[in-house]
């Protein structure tokens, strides 16, 4: 069985946290994790462009570094650029040492300001840590585009169904997404529906 949204706990463990936008407007916010990818990060910048959509983008610190094009053309096209890590490591199984560490060298390539820990996996003492110097965002919906059992059209089925009022939903930047085939659809869906998009707040309580 699948889950589409983090566990209730991981709310209560982590109340601080932003999984969903504090709002009953239809808004939405789109990001996207583990680029940049010289394939899909373009084609996904200008499925965005075309409808005037900005998102954010939680990048790897060792793909940023290297493809710093590619993250002046996020930044260039007005989204936000977030720190999902240098390597992509599992807090649960990470010392923390090293998993603190793996944040601060990432930073200098994406983000001092907002963090995705990856998997959303980390630990009580690695959250304060990280916390005090970081907005750390979780998600409200997560269609699950990087698993190649499940087809776009699944997953985007699973997105108009689940989708709601202040989501924050996870998407992947990397070949092995079907992100491109249904980006495209759900953003049309999205806005005939009446739904707008934002992007992440980058302080406060929103």
């Amino acid at each position: 069985m699948r889950f589409y949204r983090p566990f209730f706990l991981l709310r209560l463990l982590f109340p601080n946290a932003l999984f969903r936008l504090r709002t009953r407007d239809k808004l939405l916010c789109l990001t996207f994790d583990d680029g940049p990818d010289p394939v899909t990060t373009p084609l996904i910048l200008d499925i965005l462009e075309t409808h005037g959509v900005k998102a954010a983008f939680f990048c790897s610190g060792k793909l940023a570094e290297e493809h710093p094009e590619l993250m002046s053309l996020i930044k260039s096209k007005g989204h936000i650029i977030g720190n999902h890590g240098y390597h992509h490591l599992d807090g649960w199984k990470t010392i923390s040492r090293i998993y603190l560490r793996n944040f601060s060298i990432s930073a200098a390539f994406t983000s001092t300001t907002l963090l995705r820990p990856p998997y959303g996996r980390i630990r009580p003492f690695q959250y304060r840590e990280l916390a005090e110097k970081y907005r750390i965002v979780f998600w409200d919906l997560m269609p699950c585009d990087f698993d190649k059992k499940i087809t776009g059209a699944k997953v985007l089925d699973i997105l108009k169904e689940k989708v709601r009022p202040g989501s924050i939903i996870v998407l992947h930047d990397t070949v092995c997404s079907s992100v491109l085939s249904f980006l495209n659809e759900f953003i049309d869906y999205a806005l005939t529906a009446g739904y707008g998009f934002v992007t992440l707040p980058v302080s406060g309580k929103e």
